[in-house]
């Protein structure tokens, strides 16, 4: 009788015992990023006043719009190196959330969208390991005097490669438009 009560008490811690083991392959959990604020500076190659796009949204879902500023114009028929800063001011330091989604280039890429009359071409300047586009660099060529809209969108775990926004797929973490000017 004790052997099996023995039996009985060594069964179940053994089963315990494997049920705790830690070589599952368990994925770990990737919380989506929180994306307050993103911030593309534009330099124009050769010199000249940077131009400045900007969306913030402090309260996220929140009732409040997010605040969209273009800090001037484009010059007309100038190229431009361009940058996206993503930060996450909910944090106090604000969180740079561009260094999470350059480690994940391969989960991430922006896109960009002209609009409306705006005389501009855009360029990726940087890419994932696979050599499909990341896009938090870019280049943008202002062609003739017009007035249209630049539209950024990152994109988690699109698919790639792809032609483009149309056929990614992937969720939005964040898209904003901006009403430019080239003069």
């Amino acid at each position: 009788m004790k052997n099996l009560k023995l039996l009985t008490i060594l069964f179940f811690a053994m089963t315990i015992f494997i049920s705790c083991n830690d070589d599952d392959d368990i994925d770990p959990v990737n919380e989506e990023e929180v994306i307050t604020t993103m911030t593309i500076t534009m330099t124009p190659v050769g010199g000249g006043t940077n131009v400045v796009l900007q969306t913030r949204d402090l309260d996220g879902d929140g009732p409040n719009s997010p605040e969209i500023t273009v800090s001037g114009n484009l010059a007309a028929n100038v190229n431009y190196t361009g940058s996206i800063v993503l930060l996450n001011e909910t944090e106090d330091p604000a969180e740079n959330i561009t260094e999470e989604v350059e480690e994940e280039d391969d989960e991430h890429q922006f896109f960009y969208t002209i609009g409306g009359a705006l005389d501009a071409t855009t360029a990726y300047e940087n890419f994932d390991g696979d050599g499909n586009p990341l896009g938090t660099e870019f280049s943008l060529d202002a062609g003739d005097a017009s007035t249209g809209t630049l539209t950024f969108t990152l994109r988690h775990e699109p698919m790639k490669p792809n032609a483009g926004l149309v056929d990614a797929g992937g969720e939005t973490d964040i898209s904003a438009v901006f009403t430019v000017t080239i003069e």
